[in-house]
């Protein structure tokens, strides 16, 4: 990277949260993924430095980065530790997010504030069983009673929807409009109806929690509708443009933490008389690694820009996300090729990371629905190669 484009607050970010993931996060991770236990100390350690509320301002209890240091610390966490790096990025982006740019006064001071310092943890509940991709046709049903709502449904991959403290969770009301359906909750998981019908085991990602959650006429009061009755289908594609870039940065914070393995190796082990890096073959494959970290990185500092510009970035996140997550996966397979044997091995870094890296392609979307959005964007005749 190079520090001439940067601020000096922005090289401050990132390079306090390299040193934070380097020396925190990064000693246990290993540990971590073998139990699977939900990192509590690590997240209030997070919010206690200020990366679990990054775009939150001041005045609400966070410290209003712009989006360029943002990606850029979920890339240094991520690179430590992608299941710590996937909870920041879905702390802050699926769940403070929405609450900074919908939520009433009310609620930014009850759930806002403590969740951007870290004291109060979030989850998000979008999917479901038969409800992945396309959010009209959630079955989640949200029942008009006295004072309130009920809600009956069941959520699938629902990160954190067992230890969170608060979760933002989409169900449909009566409308003739389906595009009016769609409304977001805020519920407590404690809630009597509330119950986690399973905590998934995963491929990678083991210590950030994914839950199946079923919601037995779960009551939420009026005053915990976040944003407009029937607003949920835009509020969710809002947020989810800042996801994808949060996984676009996962994404790359995998890939140099992958490449950096495999390089050091490749310096350092000798066959036939000479580095490994010194084969032709090696040397290229490592290029090749370094081409599409680069490339993956500077594309998704070009979409942070130009959300911080304040411009519509739909588009440029789902082309980040795409080619950095497709990019990951790639990386992290060439990484083990490099190590050969010792790379394959579970008590290695690299089997763990391409591990966790798999997943890139499927969450926030889907490789095909990233392709999807860039390909309604050129029928549109709006987009072009410069």
């Amino acid at each position: 990277m190079h520090d001439i484009l940067l601020s000096e607050d922005q090289r401050m970010i990132r390079d306090s949260a390299r040193a934070f993931a380097q020396g925190r996060i990064a000693p246990g991770a290993a540990a971590r993924d073998r139990s699977g236990a939900f990192p509590h100390e690590e997240m209030q350690a997070l919010g206690a430095q200020g990366f679990l509320g990054m775009l939150v301002p001041e005045a609400l209890g966070g410290v209003g980065a712009d989006h360029l240091s943002y990606v850029m610390a979920i890339e240094e966490m991520a690179a430590a530790d992608g299941s710590i790096g996937a909870m920041m990025a879905l702390h802050n982006g699926l769940v403070l997010n929405p609450l900074l740019r919908h939520g009433t006064p009310m609620q930014q001071e009850r759930y806002l504030r403590p969740l951007a310092r870290g004291r109060m943890m979030g989850a998000f509940g979008l999917t479901e069983p038969e409800a992945g991709s396309n959010a009209f046709a959630l079955a989640t049903r949200a029942e008009r009673v006295a004072g309130g709502y009920r809600l009956s449904g069941t959520k699938q991959f629902m990160s954190n929807g067992k230890s969170a403290d608060i979760a933002i969770v989409f169900a449909a009301v009566d409308s003739d409009d389906p595009r009016r359906r769609i409304t977001a909750f805020l519920v407590a998981p404690g809630a009597p109806g509330y119950s986690v019908l399973r905590i998934e085991e995963k491929l990678g990602l083991s210590a950030s929690e994914t839950a199946q959650v079923g919601l037995d006429g779960v009551f939420v009061a009026d005053d915990h509708v976040l944003g407009t009755l029937g607003g949920g289908y835009a509020l969710a594609m809002g947020t989810l443009e800042l996801g994808r870039l949060g996984i676009a940065a996962q994404s790359v914070g995998l890939m140099r933490a992958a490449f950096d393995l495999a390089l050091a190796h490749a310096r350092e082990r000798r066959t036939f008389g000479k580095a490994l890096i010194e084969h032709q073959a090696v040397g290229f494959r490592l290029a090749d690694m370094r081409m599409r970290l680069e490339t993956g990185r500077a594309y998704l500092h070009h979409a942070a820009r130009l959300r911080d510009a304040g411009q519509d970035c739909r588009t440029e996140a789902a082309l980040a996300k795409l080619h950095a997550s497709e990019s990951a996966e790639w990386v992290a397979s060439e990484a083990i090729q490099v190590l050969g044997g010792y790379g394959y091995l579970r008590d290695h870094a690299a089997e763990r990371l391409f591990r966790d890296a798999r997943i890139c392609r499927i969450y926030e979307g889907t490789s095909d629905i990233q392709r999807m959005i860039v390909a309604a964007e050129l029928a549109r005749g709006a987009g072009r190669g410069g």
